[in-house]
């Protein structure tokens, strides 16, 4: 799957984020987070970017030149949705570090339907900057920081950890 755009957006009425990832084939996933989700996901997001081997630069302090655009509207132009247009309420979401020093992130729905999402170290940083801004967005009072916690395990290359 060749993302094309990911986008975060805040939906008041539902108090939730909603995560929105296009591909190259107009194929479109949508992903809900609750605060409580996103609370209990952050550390092992923060420990995955703390792990990299190269540190990597926080999206925000990337040169204007190379940053990602926040500013493009979502493409959703025939799109069409493999999972349904109704989100996925996400309750559990595995995390398997690759050997290339790519991620993916499984997001399950209980038994029902689940998406795998493969990030680049890049790619990672901006979801990363795009939750924390959703978050900040919705008034959510979290403390997103990006220091990994002791008690926020990460799995070692090859490996995957489970977050229910």
């Amino acid at each position: 799957m060749q993302i094309r755009q990911v986008q975060i957006a805040n939906d008041h009425l539902q108090d939730r984020l909603i995560l929105r990832v296009s591909t190259q084939a107009d194929e479109e996933y949508r992903i809900w987070f609750t605060r409580r989700f996103l609370r209990e996901l952050w550390p092992h997001l923060a420990g995955l970017i703390d792990k990299q081997a190269t540190p990597q630069p926080v999206v925000g302090e990337i040169p204007p030149a190379e940053a990602t655009s926040f500013e493009q509207p979502f493409v959703d132009q025939n799109a069409t949705y493999p999972l349904g247009s109704t989100p996925l309420l996400t309750n559990e979401v595995k995390f398997d570090t690759l050997s290339d020093g790519t991620f993916n992130l499984t997001f399950r729905e209980g038994r029902e339907r689940s998406f795998l999402l493969g990030l680049t170290p890049d790619l990672l940083q901006a979801l990363c900057a795009m939750l924390r801004a959703g978050a900040e967005h919705a008034q959510w009072d979290l403390r997103l920081d990006y220091a990994a916690t002791a008690a926020s395990p990460t799995p070692a290359t090859g490996q995957h950890s489970r977050l229910h």
